[in-house]
This record gives structure tokens, C-alpha cells and sequence, in this order.
């Protein structure tokens, strides 16, 4: 019988084969119901190429496409280039690490439909780089039907990424993604041409992170370590290190960030388009300045009657138009 092998430090994983054999002969014992799913998907394989075309034709086998014929096909690639079966393996790792909800190998490669959809596509591409253009758009269909997950063919993603819950994600026909990308649900990288041709998709550096819900559409890069907060509307090239929110998405660089850090306490709103209470940014950046101009106008009141109270007199102040109260209630 195998040792139990525990996957302990996420930044540190053991061999990914090993662990997700090894989690899944504790889950077949642990759970005799799912034995046989656990025994047929991982343990019945000698490799990871061989348990990923199994699972692959289980998932997306169906009358027009039998399970035996998707996992020819899926074998097919990963023998042709072994890159696949390497990429898999990394975003396998890319999930772990970056998941907390993640309690091992096992969790994403039977359950995650984020990842089979990647992995999925990446047979997808291969077949399109090699002309198989008609197989390459059933397979992005059937990864459409069966993971709500939209990729054409013809992108080009890197390694190490993580699809995160995966639905609604659409990216499209001239997108890159570099290696070690992080992609919430929702999130589109869609064109804003009708020409074809050209490149009309965005192309994001390595260790992108992309918020759930957020649109980046044009040809342009993002850079390096970037990141697009939720919902934000993206339609211009966001600098390596730089954070992108709102709609429009406004980019705030890395060098300025600390000092906005530095003066939020002051004006009361977060710099990075994160906040505790999850308010909208520019929001809580107009509440900041409303409360500061609230306040100056209680020191000017004081200073007024103590003037008034030695004797100077001091011209009427002039009607505010709102109240601090009323401007709140106008930016919630």
C-alpha cells in the first residue's frame, strides 16, 4: 500500500502525479461510493496523460463524438507535443497554490470545470495549429455546452494558469494570455474590430490577475503582474504592475500607489479599488472629501463665533448649496 503523501506547502508541492495518486487512493477509502470513479479516472493510469484523455472523453464524450474517439483525439496531442501534458501539470499547481478553498490535486482535476475547460482547449489548439479546423471548433463548442466556458481555438494561453470557477468566460480568436494568469468568472478579453485578419484581443503578460466580471476588449497589453479589479471596463493598455478599476477603468500605477495608500486613511478610500466593506472606489473617494469639506466648514463655524465674541464682526457665510447629509445619499 503507498504512503500517504500530504501536499503541506503550497508554495512547495510535491510531484503532481504522486500527490493526486496518493489523494485519490485516501478519497477511495475514505468514500467506498466513489471508489470506482476514483479507481477508473486516476488510479487505473500510469500517468497523468493518461488519467487527463480519460477524464476528458468522460466529460465531453457524447452521440456525435464518442468518449472512445475524444480520448484518441486527446491522446493523439499529448503525444505529438508533450508541452500539453507539461502545462496541464502546471496549472494543476497553478489551482493549489492560488485556491485557498483547494484541498489538493484531486479537487480540481475531477470537479474544477475551470480546468478541464483549459485543458480542453489546449488539445483544441492543437489541432487548430495543425489545420484541423472543423475539430477544433466542436471541441470549443462542447467546451461551451458542457463548462460555460467560451475559448476560441486560435488563442494563445501560456502555462500555470487558473481558471477560477470558469462561467461566463469568453476569450477570443486573437487573445494572449501569458504564463501564470489568473482569470475570474465572467471575465471577457473580447475585440472591438470587425476586421479580419488582424489582431483584434487583447495580450496579457505573465501573472496577470483578472477580477470576476471584467471586460478588457481591444487590441492592446496588459503588462506583467497587472491587475483589473471586478466589473472594471477595459479599453487601454494597463502597465506592468499598474491596478485597473471601474468603468471606465481608470489605471492607477504602480509608483503612485503607495502614496495613495499613504493619503487614504485621510480621505477615507482604498487606493487599490479593494475595501473592506467592498463600497465602489470612487465612491468612497467622494464620501472622503465630502466628510473633509464637512469638517472645514465646523472649524471655519467655530472660528467664526470666537471672532464674533471678542467683537469683529464677520460677513455672512454663504448659503452651501447641499448639505455633507444630502451629498452622501447623491453618491450611494
Amino acid at each position: 500500500m503507498a504512503t500517504r503523501l500530504e501536499v503541506v506547502e503550497p508554495a512547495n508541492p510535491p510531484p503532481v502525479w504522486a500527490a493526486l495518486r496518493n489523494e485519490a487512493e485516501r478519497a477511495s477509502r475514505e468514500e467506498p461510493a466513489l471508489a470506482s470513479l476514483l479507481n477508473s479516472v486516476i488510479l487505473a493510469h500510469d500517468g497523468l496523460a493518461d488519467a487527463l484523455s480519460y477524464q476528458m472523453a468522460r466529460k465531453l464524450g457524447d452521440q456525435e463524438l464518442r468518449a472512445m474517439s475524444a480520448r484518441e483525439f486527446a491522446q493523439e496531442a499529448f503525444a505529438a507535443d508533450p508541452g500539453i501534458v507539461a502545462a496541464a501539470e502546471a496549472d494543476l499547481k497553478a489551482v493549489f497554490e492560488r485556491d485557498p478553498a483547494c484541498k489538493g490535486y484531486v479537487q480540481p482535476f475531477l470537479f474544477f470545470k475551470g480546468f478541464m475547460a483549459l485543458q480542453t482547449y489546449r488539445v483544441g489548439h492543437w489541432m487548430w495549429s495543425h489545420g484541423r479546423y472543423t475539430l477544433a471548433f466542436y471541441l470549443q463548442s462542447r467546451i461551451s455546452e458542457v463548462f460555460q466556458v467560451d475559448i476560441h481555438p486560435a488563442a494563445q494561453l501560456g502555462s500555470g494558469i487558473f481558471v477560477d470557477h470558469g462561467t461566463g468566460i469568453v476569450i477570443g480568436e486573437t487573445a494572449v494570455v501569458g504564463d501564470d494568469c489568473t482569470i475570474y468568472q465572467g471575465v471577457t478579453l473580447g475585440g472591438t474590430s470587425l476586421a479580419r485578419g488582424f489582431k483584434r484581443h487583447p495580450t496579457l503578460g505573465r501573472g496577470v490577475i483578472i477580477g470576476a466580471g471584467a471586460q478588457v476588449l481591444g487590441n492592446f497589453t496588459v503588462g506583467d503582474a497587472a491587475k483589473i479589479g471586478s466589473n472594471a471596463v477595459v479599453v487601454k493598455e494597463v502597465p506592468a504592475g499598474a491596478t485597473a478599476v471601474g468603468n471606465p477603468a481608470r489605471v492607477l500605477l504602480r509608483e503612485d500607489q503607495q502614496r495613495r495608500e499613504e493619503t487614504a486613511a485621510k480621505l477615507g478610500f482604498s487606493a487599490y479599488g479593494l475595501s473592506p466593506d467592498d463600497n465602489d472606489p470612487l465612491s468612497l473617494a467622494l464620501h472622503g472629501l465630502i466628510d473633509h469639506a464637512a469638517a472645514q466648514e465646523r472649524r471655519i463655524n467655530e472660528l467664526t463665533e470666537a471672532l464674533q465674541r471678542v467683537g469683529i464682526e464677520v460677513a455672512a457665510e454663504t448659503q452651501i448649496a447641499d448639505s455633507p447629509r444630502r451629498l452622501d445619499r447623491l453618491v450611494d
